[in-house]
């Protein structure tokens, strides 16, 4: 007797997008259907322009679908309103940027600190929780310094630790390497490598083709649609497939 696979963590059908623009409107995601379950890691590629950012942006509650459904755990939420998308984002679904968007006067641990108490955990809790995630992603020594004291790949495993501190469900990260310099690129490559490796569900959005086979599972993206579904093999070429879980060693 077979086992039902177990139900998806994310589930998307018949979502749709248009922006306007001095061009007119323009579709910039068209009847995309999507599932990812729970533990997968799953990269979006594309060219510029291919409507990827948008997709991130949709399943992040950034922006409003045009129709279409987006579900958690079975649970539609893409009818919700803002501020109840903005709880969804603290508890349950973490969200990484290419430029890092950590608050200049803050040190990096308050930086870290700061979704958590604004979630409701307490003082004592969410301190614990930034001590563990300053060991985990190597940056102990930087916790007392400012995001202007720090490298590129440095202030992006901030961002990284900053979106994991309430343990979400979903880590969406876009474009998460497209400041960096190759060595900064590799830092966040084999974190978000070791963390799908500790059971982290990721959906990144890279244009970069060797990032995005860090992924188990690569997703090529244009005009808006879904044009291949790609599960890759875990001996994939030189990528970030057999790193070893583990903190990342701090730049020099």
């Amino acid at each position: 007797m077979s086992t039902a696979a177990p139900a998806p963590l994310l589930s998307v059908s018949g979502l749709t997008k248009s922006h306007t623009t001095d061009a007119g409107r323009v579709r910039a995601v068209r009847g995309v259907d999507l599932e990812v379950r729970r533990g997968e890691f799953v990269a979006v590629t594309g060219t510029s322009g291919a409507g990827k950012s948008t997709l991130l942006h949709l399943l992040a509650g950034l922006e409003r679908p045009d129709s279409g459904t987006i579900a958690l755990d079975g649970v539609r939420v893409d009818r919700l309103g803002e501020a109840r998308w903005a709880i969804l984002r603290r508890r349950r679904i973490g969200v990484v940027f290419q430029f890092f968007n950590l608050v200049s006067t803050l040190t990096v641990a308050d930086n870290i600190e700061m979704p958590a108490l604004l979630a409701g955990r307490g003082a004592r809790e969410s301190r614990a929780a930034v001590r563990e995630l300053l060991a985990e992603l190597g940056l102990e020594d930087r916790a007392d310094r400012l995001p202007g004291d720090l490298s590129g790949g440095e202030q992006q495993r901030v961002a990284l630790a900053r979106a994991l501190v309430n343990e979400p469900d979903l880590l969406l990260a876009d474009e998460p390497t497209g400041s960096l310099d190759s060595r900064g690129t590799r830092e966040v490559v084999r974190l978000l490598s070791s963390l799908h490796r500790r059971g982290r569900t990721i959906v990144l959005v890279t244009h970069d083709a060797r990032v995005a086979s860090s992924a188990e599972r690569v997703i090529s993206f244009s005009d808006g649609r879904i044009i291949d579904d790609t599960r890759m093999s875990d001996d994939f070429g030189d990528g970030a497939h057999g790193v070893v879980a583990g903190p990342v060693e701090p730049a020099e």
